[in-house]
């Protein structure tokens, strides 16, 4: 099993589990591994079925990826999975008004109105499992509570005892989710064993490494805007510079979209081993030079790069000294 830690917030996986989360979602869309496709349920779910639909295995995913990188214990996700499962039934309900209780967003119908975030930031699963892990790592004992105490301690809902009658499914979805890829055999789309990011990385950083590894293995498409690289939908998936900018967009950093702009954000670091987490990494590419670089990765740590390649290729990782002898330009975007 592979741990990625990422001080306060961040990524992780197994072998297979580092991939994304549509790759998690017992489908095979890569042929990476050989699982089920989940039956689609009816919209309103009732407890201890075991049948989960695309998006609720992709939810289910993040929000135990974000609690694997945030070194949260196993007993966490399952608790998280539950109050998702209870809120929401594992779905993101990201605008007002729609089956949400006054303003409450989102998987874990958090509020924007108690502090839990913007509207736009509780949009994004990421974020919410984040902000959730967040509360109940700093409810004392939490690990000893029964699991509707956990969970209510966060929530402070007004049916306090509703998570329990979640408890196994959320157990079984946790199992499903980390039990069947874990055999897989390692691509280079999986963190290898042991990685870390340290602990120091600033939050915005580690939510950009986040939502970035979350992305390993969906298809290159030049031009593509990244906003939904797991949709099928190829205007939707990423090059090299939507990746860069789709990652700090979710931590809530705006920078430019293409290369040529991404090469003045931030600020400048000269001298490649005072890289850090998050920086971003500027070489020529196949169409560009030292001058004009064309191609763009995001150091994560421990020498690895992740980055769209080219057409006809996913997301993937590659070591630092497979770029050192090209790089063009490095830029840090959160000062340190």
């Amino acid at each position: 099993m592979t741990k990625v830690i990422i001080g306060v917030v961040t990524v992780v996986v197994v072998a297979c589990l580092g991939l994304p989360a549509a790759l998690m979602s017992a489908t095979t869309r890569s042929g990476t591994c050989d699982t089920a496709s989940a039956p689609h349920p009816p919209s309103d779910q009732p407890p201890n079925t075991g049948t989960w639909d695309t998006e609720q295995l992709d939810i289910a995913t993040t929000i135990i990826d974000v609690g694997r990188a945030r070194g949260v214990p196993r007993r966490g996700w399952i608790i998280a999975v539950a109050t998702a499962l209870q809120e929401s039934g594992l779905r993101n309900l990201p605008h007002l008004g729609h089956r949400n209780d006054h303003d409450s967003i989102g998987v874990f119908q958090q509020r924007p109105s108690q502090g839990w975030g913007s509207a736009a930031q509780l949009a994004d699963p990421a974020y919410q499992a984040n902000a959730f892990y967040h509360k109940l790592l700093a409810v004392p004992s939490w690990e000893t509570m029964p699991l509707t105490q956990a969970a209510q301690a966060v929530q402070i809902s007004a049916f306090p005892d509703a998570y329990t009658k979640w408890a196994d499914d959320a157990s079984h979805l946790v199992q499903r989710l980390t039990g069947t890829l874990t055999d897989c055999a390692a691509t280079p789309t999986a963190i290898p064993d042991g990685f870390r990011v340290p602990a120091d990385t600033p939050p915005a950083v580690a939510t950009a490494i986040t939502w970035a590894v979350g992305q390993l293995g969906t298809p290159y498409h030049f031009g593509g805007s990244c906003t939904a690289p797991h949709s099928g939908d190829p205007a939707r998936q990423c090059d090299c510079s939507s990746l860069m900018q789709a990652a700090y967009r979710t931590a809530g950093i705006t920078i430019p979209r293409t290369t040529q702009d991404q090469i003045h954000a931030g600020t400048p670091v000269t001298d490649p081993t005072q890289l850090h987490p998050g920086d971003l990494i500027l070489i020529p590419g196949s169409q560009g030079t030292r001058t004009t670089p064309r191609h763009i990765g995001m150091y994560l740590g421990s020498g690895l790069i992740i980055h769209a390649p080219s057409s006809g290729d996913v997301v993937k990782l590659v070591t630092l000294n497979g770029w050192a002898n090209q790089i063009a330009a490095i830029r840090r975007i959160v000062p340190r």
